[in-house]
This record gives structure tokens, C-alpha cells and sequence, in this order.
């Protein structure tokens, strides 16, 4: 997408002033079937990878194969977007009573549900998955810096990213907020049918709630965040059997759960 240059905007340095870019932050409603079930604030890229992420992980769809159809429609006037995705009449049926009356913002994975069974949903134990050695770890790390285009013009967006087990990142994605980057990531992954239960997430946010039960969602055995988890995370990652990884640099990691598919050596 197009980083918007806003002549308001300048840095000052020595050897003179120039305009900066900002992030685009956007609302973006998803019907289902037509009916409107929430408004999140996004960056308008890959949006039907985050409509695809977002069923998958929320439970509207029990898989990939259940989105039918998807149709990404500007509305200028709005200033956003609407993606309508088309679901089995019968899952339709189900989110009866779901819908969010608020609008889901940037930050916040909870906004705008209205009980709390709707909002923590039980996680899902994820596979066995594969060893993944320290060095690969510091790969990805290492890739991802490379991988951020939107964030490098910004300094404004979170990015999740997808590696294998020896480190080589196979797919990004970015956006304003931590959960749209993964739910983005996860639409492609499924999209492309890659294979989840072989490889790590990176995220380069803190490892909140949200992002442990995406991840349980889809059988993500490895999340590896480049800032804190929340208590609540850690506890969600042991019941589903997630490695949690934070404050993961190229020469500390901490480990907060499920360290057996971690190693210091190999490659």
C-alpha cells in the first residue's frame, strides 16, 4: 500500500527539514453474509487476509474451507472499508446475538463483546510440533527486520510474522494493531496451505491474550514476541501447550511456557 506523505508533518535535522509519513488507520466493518457483525480499525492492506484470519480465529468458521466467498468494497464517503464474507447459512445463524455493538479498536481485543464467555473463549491444544534451536530463532529475528516495509516509512505498525523451523520467514504481515498483523498473517497461512504445526510465529508486540488464542486457534505449537507476555497469556499458553517466548533478542530469550521444543544448539 501507499504510505501517506503529510506536508504537516516534518523532521528537523541539521542539515535541514523534510516530510514525514504517517501510518493509515482506517475503519474496516465485516459483515457476514451481509449483516454487520464489527468495526475494526486497520491498515487498509490485505484485507481479505485479515477477513479470512479474523472468521478463523473468532470462531465464526470452524476452517479455512467454510469461507466461501469474499467481496472487499471502498466507501470513500466513510473513509474505510467493508468486507462482506460469505459462510454457510447454518454458521451465519450462529453469530445471532454475537455481533459487537462497539468498534473494535486498534489496541484492544475485547472491544465491543458483550459477555465475558463471549470474549475469553477456551484455548485449543496445539500439536506436538517440531525442536527449534535457539540460532533459528535469531534468523527470524533477524529476517523480520528486513521484512517491515510499512513500519520502516512509520515507525507505527506491528508486524506478525511466519518462520520454519530453521528460522527462514515464509510469510508477514503488518498493521497498526498486534492482533489484525497476526489475524492478516493467519488468513494467508491458511489461504496457502502452508503447515502450522511445523515452524513459529514472530510477533513484534507484547504477547497478550489474544494473540496466545489465535494462535491456539489454528495450532501455532511456538509464538515468539519481541516484547512482554501478560500473566493471563502465560497461562493460556500452558493449557494449550504453547512455547512462549518474550523479550526475544539475538542473544536473550525469556522463556515463559512449554520450553521442551526449544534448544540452544543445532542450526
Amino acid at each position: 500500500m501507499t504510505v501517506p506523505q503529510h506536508s504537516g508533518i516534518q523532521v528537523w535535522r541539521e542539515d535541514g527539514v523534510a516530510p514525514d509519513r504517517v501510518a493509515e488507520e482506517v475503519p474496516v466493518a465485516l459483515l457476514f453474509n451481509g449483516e454487520a457483525h464489527v468495526v475494526m480499525m486497520c491498515t487498509p492492506a490485505d484485507l481479505e487476509d485479515f477477513a479470512r484470519g479474523f472468521a478463523v480465529t473468532e470462531d465464526i468458521v470452524a476452517g479455512i474451507d467454510e469461507i466461501e466467498g469474499l467481496l472487499v468494497t471502498e466507501l470513500p464517503e466513510q473513509g474505510g472499508y467493508e468486507v462482506d464474507v460469505r459462510i454457510p447459512d447454518a454458521r451465519a445463524q450462529q453469530l445471532d446475538g454475537r455481533q459487537r455493538n462497539l468498534q473494535g479498536r486498534t489496541g484492544c481485543g475485547l472491544c465491543g463483546a458483550r459477555t465475558i464467555e463471549a470474549a475469553i473463549r477456551p484455548v485449543r491444544r496445539v500439536p506436538a510440533g517440531t525442536r527449534v534451536a535457539l540460532p533459528a530463532i535469531r534468523r527470524a529475528l533477524e529476517a523480520l527486520r528486513r521484512q517491515q516495509p510499512l513500519n520502516a516509512e512509520t515507525g507505527a505498525t506491528h508486524a506478525a510474522a511466519w518462520a520454519t523451523p530453521d528460522g527462514l520467514i515464509v510469510a508477514t504481515r503488518e498493521d497498526v494493531g498486534r492482533h489484525n498483523a497476526l489475524d492478516k498473517l493467519i488468513g494467508h497461512l491458511l489461504v496457502t496451505q502452508q503447515d502450522l504445526s511445523r515452524g513459529f510465529v514472530v510477533i513484534t508486540s507484547r504477547a497478550s491474550y489474544e494473540m496466545i488464542q489465535k494462535a491456539s486457534c489454528v495450532g501455532m505449537p511456538m509464538v515468539v514476541a519481541i516484547s512482554a507476555p501478560t500473566a493471563y497469556a502465560v497461562r493460556l499458553a500452558e493449557e494449550a501447550g504453547i512455547t512462549l517466548i518474550g523479550f526475544a533478542r539475538a542473544d536473550r530469550q525469556v522463556v515463559y511456557a512449554c520450553p521442551g521444543r526449544l534448544s540452544r544448539g543445532g542450526t
